[in-house]
Protein backbone atom coordinates (compact mmCIF):
# COMPACT_ATOMS: atom_id res chain seq x y z
CA UNK A 1 0.00 0.00 0.00
CA UNK A 2 1.51 3.29 -1.03
CA UNK A 3 0.40 6.69 0.39
CA UNK A 4 0.60 8.84 -2.58
CA UNK A 5 -0.59 12.01 -1.15
CA UNK A 6 1.91 14.36 -0.23
CA UNK A 7 0.84 16.02 2.73
CA UNK A 8 -2.03 13.88 4.15
CA UNK A 9 -1.09 10.98 6.86
CA UNK A 10 -3.01 8.24 7.57
CA UNK A 11 -2.98 8.08 11.87
CA UNK A 12 -3.64 6.35 14.30
CA UNK A 13 -5.49 3.38 14.34
CA UNK A 14 -4.47 3.28 10.94
CA UNK A 15 -5.93 1.61 8.03
CA UNK A 16 -8.07 -1.39 7.05
CA UNK A 17 -8.21 -3.20 3.89
CA UNK A 18 -10.87 -4.93 2.81
CA UNK A 19 -12.08 -7.24 -0.03
CA UNK A 20 -14.61 -9.70 -1.26
CA UNK A 21 -13.29 -12.62 -2.60
CA UNK A 22 -14.55 -13.81 -6.24
CA UNK A 23 -14.97 -17.79 -5.24
CA UNK A 24 -14.58 -19.69 -1.63
CA UNK A 25 -10.96 -18.70 -1.29
CA UNK A 26 -9.31 -18.98 2.27
CA UNK A 27 -6.12 -17.14 3.80
CA UNK A 28 -3.98 -20.08 5.62
CA UNK A 29 -1.48 -17.53 7.40
CA UNK A 30 -0.11 -14.25 7.09
CA UNK A 31 2.73 -11.95 7.80
CA UNK A 32 2.86 -8.40 8.19
CA UNK A 33 -0.67 -7.64 8.84
CA UNK A 34 -3.82 -10.43 10.41
CA UNK A 35 -7.58 -10.12 9.96
CA UNK A 36 -9.83 -8.93 12.20
CA UNK A 37 -11.72 -11.82 12.51
CA UNK A 38 -11.75 -15.64 11.70
CA UNK A 39 -15.31 -16.60 10.62
CA UNK A 40 -16.70 -19.66 10.50
CA UNK A 41 -13.85 -22.43 9.79
CA UNK A 42 -15.71 -25.43 10.87
CA UNK A 43 -14.91 -27.30 8.28
CA UNK A 44 -11.59 -27.76 8.51
CA UNK A 45 -10.23 -30.32 10.67
CA UNK A 46 -6.34 -30.52 11.77
CA UNK A 47 -5.12 -27.26 10.59
CA UNK A 48 -7.20 -24.25 10.55
CA UNK A 49 -7.27 -21.27 8.46
CA UNK A 50 -6.34 -17.74 9.55
CA UNK A 51 -9.54 -16.67 8.21
CA UNK A 52 -12.32 -18.24 6.34
CA UNK A 53 -14.36 -14.89 5.50
CA UNK A 54 -16.03 -14.42 2.28
CA UNK A 55 -15.01 -10.76 3.10
CA UNK A 56 -11.97 -10.30 5.33
CA UNK A 57 -10.49 -6.85 6.63
CA UNK A 58 -6.94 -6.81 7.18
CA UNK A 59 -5.30 -4.43 9.57
CA UNK A 60 -1.19 -3.65 10.12
CA UNK A 61 0.67 -5.57 12.95
CA UNK A 62 1.88 -3.29 16.02
CA UNK A 63 5.27 -2.16 16.89
CA UNK A 64 6.75 -4.82 18.92
CA UNK A 65 5.31 -7.50 16.73
CA UNK A 66 8.29 -10.56 16.87
CA UNK A 67 10.18 -10.61 14.44
CA UNK A 68 9.64 -13.87 12.71
CA UNK A 69 6.01 -12.20 12.00
CA UNK A 70 7.39 -8.98 9.96
CA UNK A 71 7.34 -8.71 6.17
CA UNK A 72 9.45 -5.37 4.94
CA UNK A 73 7.38 -2.20 5.67
CA UNK A 74 4.66 -3.51 8.04
CA UNK A 75 3.96 -3.40 11.95
CA UNK A 76 3.31 0.19 12.74
CA UNK A 77 -0.12 0.05 13.98
CA UNK A 78 -1.68 1.39 10.40
CA UNK A 79 -0.32 4.66 9.93
CA UNK A 80 0.71 5.69 7.20
CA UNK A 81 2.81 8.77 6.54
CA UNK A 82 2.23 11.51 3.77
CA UNK A 83 4.92 10.89 0.63
CA UNK A 84 6.20 14.34 0.96
CA UNK A 85 6.88 14.24 4.22
CA UNK A 86 8.05 10.79 4.62
CA UNK A 87 8.52 8.85 2.09
CA UNK A 88 10.05 5.82 3.53
CA UNK A 89 7.13 5.41 5.76
CA UNK A 90 4.16 6.30 3.40
CA UNK A 91 4.64 2.30 2.19
CA UNK A 92 2.98 -0.44 4.13
CA UNK A 93 2.59 -4.28 3.18
CA UNK A 94 1.51 -7.76 4.43
CA UNK A 95 1.81 -11.22 3.00
CA UNK A 96 -1.04 -13.80 2.74
CA UNK A 97 -1.15 -17.24 1.35
CA UNK A 98 -4.43 -17.97 -0.25
CA UNK A 99 -5.92 -21.67 -0.33
CA UNK A 100 -8.56 -22.62 -2.81
CA UNK A 101 -8.23 -20.28 -5.66
CA UNK A 102 -6.66 -22.11 -8.07
CA UNK A 103 -2.77 -22.37 -9.24
CA UNK A 104 -3.10 -20.30 -12.91
CA UNK A 105 -3.83 -17.34 -14.17
CA UNK A 106 -6.94 -18.43 -15.55
CA UNK A 107 -8.25 -20.41 -12.28
CA UNK A 108 -7.21 -16.93 -9.91
CA UNK A 109 -10.17 -14.83 -10.11
CA UNK A 110 -9.84 -11.10 -9.06
CA UNK A 111 -11.23 -10.17 -5.52
CA UNK A 112 -14.26 -7.85 -5.83
CA UNK A 113 -15.45 -4.58 -3.95
CA UNK A 114 -12.37 -3.37 -2.36
CA UNK A 115 -12.53 -0.66 1.15
CA UNK A 116 -9.75 1.27 2.58
CA UNK A 117 -10.96 2.37 6.00
CA UNK A 118 -9.28 4.73 7.81
CA UNK A 119 -9.81 7.70 10.57
CA UNK A 120 -12.04 10.13 9.17
CA UNK A 121 -14.32 9.88 6.10
CA UNK A 122 -12.28 7.13 4.76
CA UNK A 123 -11.38 6.40 1.34
CA UNK A 124 -13.42 5.39 -1.70
CA UNK A 125 -11.73 1.81 -4.13
CA UNK A 126 -12.13 1.39 -7.79
CA UNK A 127 -12.18 -2.20 -9.35
CA UNK A 128 -8.81 -4.41 -9.21
CA UNK A 129 -7.22 -4.78 -13.04
CA UNK A 130 -4.20 -7.04 -14.07
CA UNK A 131 -1.51 -5.32 -14.46
CA UNK A 132 2.18 -6.08 -15.51
CA UNK A 133 3.79 -8.76 -12.58
CA UNK A 134 6.47 -7.51 -10.46
CA UNK A 135 9.82 -8.21 -10.85
CA UNK A 136 12.57 -9.54 -8.86
CA UNK A 137 16.37 -8.87 -8.70
CA UNK A 138 18.39 -11.60 -7.14
CA UNK A 139 20.57 -10.42 -4.82
CA UNK A 140 24.21 -11.01 -6.72
CA UNK A 141 21.76 -8.81 -9.35
CA UNK A 142 22.52 -11.80 -11.95
CA UNK A 143 19.44 -13.06 -11.57
CA UNK A 144 15.64 -11.39 -12.29
CA UNK A 145 12.36 -13.83 -11.07
CA UNK A 146 8.80 -12.29 -11.83
CA UNK A 147 5.43 -12.56 -9.63
CA UNK A 148 3.07 -14.83 -11.58
CA UNK A 149 0.18 -12.03 -11.22
CA UNK A 150 0.13 -8.78 -10.26
CA UNK A 151 -3.25 -6.63 -8.95
CA UNK A 152 -4.00 -3.17 -8.73
CA UNK A 153 -6.96 -0.99 -6.78
CA UNK A 154 -6.84 2.85 -6.95
CA UNK A 155 -8.16 4.01 -3.78
CA UNK A 156 -9.28 8.33 -3.40
CA UNK A 157 -9.67 9.76 -0.48
CA UNK A 158 -13.10 11.15 0.60
CA UNK A 159 -12.79 15.33 0.98
CA UNK A 160 -13.31 16.36 4.67
CA UNK A 161 -15.17 19.94 5.04
CA UNK A 162 -14.83 21.69 8.19
CA UNK A 163 -15.61 25.27 9.10
CA UNK A 164 -12.76 27.98 10.11
CA UNK A 165 -12.80 31.29 12.17
CA UNK A 166 -10.91 34.52 11.14
CA UNK A 167 -9.32 36.98 13.29
CA UNK A 168 -7.25 39.48 11.02
CA UNK A 169 -5.32 42.02 13.21
CA UNK A 170 -3.64 45.08 11.82
CA UNK A 171 -0.88 46.97 13.88
CA UNK A 172 1.33 49.90 13.62
CA UNK A 173 4.65 50.81 13.30
CA UNK A 174 7.36 48.01 11.23
CA UNK A 175 4.97 44.88 11.89
CA UNK A 176 2.35 45.11 8.71
CA UNK A 177 -0.06 42.96 9.69
CA UNK A 178 -0.70 39.83 11.67
CA UNK A 179 -3.62 37.00 10.38
CA UNK A 180 -5.00 34.28 12.67
CA UNK A 181 -7.08 31.09 11.26
CA UNK A 182 -8.80 28.91 13.42
CA UNK A 183 -9.44 25.12 12.45
CA UNK A 184 -12.83 24.55 14.04
CA UNK A 185 -13.44 20.48 14.17
CA UNK A 186 -16.19 20.53 16.49
CA UNK A 187 -19.80 21.78 17.36
CA UNK A 188 -19.94 24.85 19.56
CA UNK A 189 -20.29 24.38 23.34
CA UNK A 190 -23.24 24.17 25.09
CA UNK A 191 -23.23 27.21 27.02
CA UNK A 192 -26.43 25.92 29.35
CA UNK A 193 -24.76 22.79 29.88
CA UNK A 194 -23.98 22.27 33.94
CA UNK A 195 -20.89 20.04 33.43
CA UNK A 196 -17.85 20.42 32.75
CA UNK A 197 -15.38 17.92 29.77
CA UNK A 198 -12.64 16.16 31.76
CA UNK A 199 -8.81 15.95 30.13
CA UNK A 200 -8.70 12.59 31.10
CA UNK A 201 -10.38 9.67 30.06
CA UNK A 202 -12.30 7.45 32.21
CA UNK A 203 -10.75 4.04 33.01
CA UNK A 204 -10.86 1.51 29.65
CA UNK A 205 -12.16 4.19 27.38
CA UNK A 206 -10.53 6.71 24.92
CA UNK A 207 -11.88 9.49 24.33
CA UNK A 208 -11.41 11.47 20.66
CA UNK A 209 -13.43 14.03 20.95
CA UNK A 210 -11.77 17.29 21.02
CA UNK A 211 -11.22 19.09 24.51
CA UNK A 212 -10.54 22.50 23.61
CA UNK A 213 -9.32 25.51 25.50
CA UNK A 214 -11.11 28.20 26.72
CA UNK A 215 -10.75 30.79 24.00
CA UNK A 216 -13.02 33.73 22.12
CA UNK A 217 -12.94 31.19 18.54
CA UNK A 218 -13.07 28.04 20.39
CA UNK A 219 -10.87 26.38 17.48
CA UNK A 220 -8.56 23.43 18.05
CA UNK A 221 -6.11 24.77 15.58
CA UNK A 222 -4.62 28.43 15.47
CA UNK A 223 -2.34 29.32 12.50
CA UNK A 224 -0.71 32.80 13.22
CA UNK A 225 0.64 34.39 10.23
CA UNK A 226 2.84 37.53 11.24
CA UNK A 227 4.55 39.27 8.86
CA UNK A 228 6.99 41.06 11.07
CA UNK A 229 9.52 42.70 9.45
CA UNK A 230 9.32 44.34 6.28
CA UNK A 231 13.38 45.45 4.41
CA UNK A 232 14.01 47.03 1.14
CA UNK A 233 14.25 44.09 -0.88
CA UNK A 234 12.89 40.97 1.69
CA UNK A 235 9.73 40.48 3.84
CA UNK A 236 10.41 38.55 7.12
CA UNK A 237 6.81 35.98 8.26
CA UNK A 238 7.15 34.43 11.65
CA UNK A 239 4.72 31.05 11.58
CA UNK A 240 3.12 29.94 14.89
CA UNK A 241 0.79 26.93 15.36
CA UNK A 242 -1.13 26.81 18.32
CA UNK A 243 -2.86 23.95 19.65
CA UNK A 244 -5.61 23.92 21.96
CA UNK A 245 -6.92 20.42 22.07
CA UNK A 246 -6.05 19.08 25.59
CA UNK A 247 -7.15 15.72 24.31
CA UNK A 248 -5.09 15.83 21.29
CA UNK A 249 -1.19 16.10 20.26
CA UNK A 250 0.34 15.73 16.54
CA UNK A 251 3.16 13.98 15.39
CA UNK A 252 4.72 14.57 12.33
CA UNK A 253 2.71 17.61 11.70
CA UNK A 254 2.77 19.39 8.47
CA UNK A 255 1.09 22.95 6.81
CA UNK A 256 0.46 23.96 3.57
CA UNK A 257 0.55 27.37 2.57
CA UNK A 258 -0.84 28.61 -1.03
CA UNK A 259 1.21 32.18 -1.63
CA UNK A 260 2.73 33.80 -4.68
CA UNK A 261 5.98 35.11 -3.35
CA UNK A 262 6.91 31.04 -2.42
CA UNK A 263 8.49 31.76 -5.53
CA UNK A 264 10.75 33.55 -4.19
CA UNK A 265 11.52 32.09 -0.69
CA UNK A 266 14.94 32.90 0.49
CA UNK A 267 15.18 31.32 3.95
CA UNK A 268 13.79 29.23 5.94
CA UNK A 269 14.31 28.73 9.75
CA UNK A 270 14.05 25.34 12.12
CA UNK A 271 10.65 23.88 9.51
CA UNK A 272 11.71 21.76 6.66
CA UNK A 273 10.55 23.21 3.46
CA UNK A 274 8.86 21.75 0.03
CA UNK A 275 7.64 23.29 -3.26
CA UNK A 276 4.55 21.45 -4.05
CA UNK A 277 3.93 22.20 -7.93
CA UNK A 278 0.70 20.79 -8.89
CA UNK A 279 0.58 23.06 -11.78
CA UNK A 280 3.78 23.42 -14.44
CA UNK A 281 5.42 26.77 -13.63
CA UNK A 282 3.61 27.63 -11.62
CA UNK A 283 5.39 27.63 -7.64
CA UNK A 284 2.85 29.31 -5.35
CA UNK A 285 2.67 26.71 -3.08
CA UNK A 286 4.90 25.46 0.12
CA UNK A 287 4.70 22.59 2.56
CA UNK A 288 6.04 23.10 5.91
CA UNK A 289 6.77 20.71 8.25
CA UNK A 290 8.78 20.10 11.57
CA UNK A 291 12.28 19.04 12.01
CA UNK A 292 13.01 15.51 13.36
CA UNK A 293 13.45 15.42 17.36
CA UNK A 294 13.47 18.54 16.95
CA UNK A 295 9.88 20.19 16.57
CA UNK A 296 8.43 17.67 14.52
CA UNK A 297 5.68 16.80 17.70
CA UNK A 298 2.94 19.08 18.08
CA UNK A 299 2.21 18.90 21.76
CA UNK A 300 -1.70 19.18 23.24
CA UNK A 301 -2.73 22.74 24.72
CA UNK A 302 -0.42 24.04 27.36
CA UNK A 303 2.95 26.41 27.46
CA UNK A 304 4.40 23.52 25.09
CA UNK A 305 1.43 23.56 22.51
CA UNK A 306 2.62 25.23 19.65
CA UNK A 307 5.64 25.09 17.36
CA UNK A 308 7.05 28.60 15.26
CA UNK A 309 9.49 29.50 12.78
CA UNK A 310 10.55 32.45 10.42
CA UNK A 311 10.31 32.90 6.39
CA UNK A 312 12.35 35.20 4.64
CA UNK A 313 10.75 36.12 1.18
CA UNK A 314 12.28 37.90 -1.35
CA UNK A 315 9.83 41.22 -2.00
CA UNK A 316 6.93 40.71 -4.98
CA UNK A 317 3.20 41.91 -4.99
CA UNK A 318 1.61 38.92 -3.68
CA UNK A 319 -1.84 38.14 -1.76
CA UNK A 320 -2.60 35.55 0.38
CA UNK A 321 -5.02 32.69 -0.99
CA UNK A 322 -5.29 29.32 0.93
CA UNK A 323 -3.72 27.62 4.15
CA UNK A 324 -4.32 23.83 4.50
CA UNK A 325 -3.18 22.37 7.92
CA UNK A 326 -2.79 18.67 7.89
CA UNK A 327 -4.53 18.21 4.90
CA UNK A 328 -7.42 20.74 5.10
CA UNK A 329 -8.44 23.66 2.76
CA UNK A 330 -9.11 27.16 4.27
CA UNK A 331 -9.74 30.51 2.67
CA UNK A 332 -7.68 33.85 3.42
CA UNK A 333 -8.48 36.91 2.22
CA UNK A 334 -6.42 38.94 -0.05
CA UNK A 335 -4.75 41.86 1.58
CA UNK A 336 -2.49 43.12 -1.23
CA UNK A 337 -4.99 46.59 -1.50
CA UNK A 338 -4.34 47.21 2.47
CA UNK A 339 -0.24 46.29 2.48
CA UNK A 340 0.26 48.66 -0.47
CA UNK A 341 -1.07 51.78 1.50
CA UNK A 342 -0.11 50.92 4.54
CA UNK A 343 3.38 50.49 3.02
CA UNK A 344 3.56 54.23 2.64
CA UNK A 345 4.79 55.95 5.76
CA UNK A 346 2.00 59.19 5.16
CA UNK A 347 -0.73 57.45 5.20
CA UNK A 348 -2.49 57.77 8.68
CA UNK A 349 -3.40 54.97 9.94
CA UNK A 350 -6.90 55.64 10.48
CA UNK A 351 -7.09 55.42 6.60
CA UNK A 352 -6.02 52.02 7.12
CA UNK A 353 -8.15 51.08 9.32
CA UNK A 354 -10.74 51.90 7.03
CA UNK A 355 -9.27 50.43 4.02
CA UNK A 356 -9.42 47.24 5.80
CA UNK A 357 -12.88 47.32 6.73
CA UNK A 358 -13.50 48.11 2.91
CA UNK A 359 -12.14 45.06 1.88
CA UNK A 360 -13.68 42.41 4.61
CA UNK A 361 -17.02 44.24 3.82
CA UNK A 362 -16.70 43.55 0.33
CA UNK A 363 -15.88 39.68 0.83
CA UNK A 364 -18.25 39.67 3.61
CA UNK A 365 -21.64 38.25 1.48
CA UNK A 366 -19.61 35.91 0.31
CA UNK A 367 -17.80 34.40 3.27
CA UNK A 368 -19.05 36.40 6.54
CA UNK A 369 -15.64 36.81 8.04
CA UNK A 370 -15.19 37.94 11.76
CA UNK A 371 -12.80 40.52 11.75
CA UNK A 372 -11.03 42.36 14.47
CA UNK A 373 -9.06 45.98 13.64
CA UNK A 374 -6.96 47.16 16.41
CA UNK A 375 -4.09 49.75 17.08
Amino acid sequence: MYNFQQYRHIQAPGWALGWTWAKREVIWNMMGGQTTEQGDCSTYKGNIPHCCKKDPTVVDLLPGTPYNQHVANCCRGGVLNAWAQDPDTSVSSFQLTVGSAGTTNKTVKLPKNFTLKTPGPGYTCGPAKIVRPTKFIASDKRRITQALSKLLANCIDLEFFISCYFVPIFLGSNIAFVVEMGLSIQKDPDPESPHLASVVSPPGKAINTPLVQCTSHMCPIKVHWHVKLQYKDYWRVKVTITNFNYRMNYTQWNLVVQHPNFDNLTQLFSFNYKSLTPYEGLNDTGMLWGVKFYNDFLSSAGPSGNVQSELLFRKDKSTFTFVIFRGREEIIYAFEVICSRFSKAETPFSEFIGAATEVFESNRGAYDPMFVASA
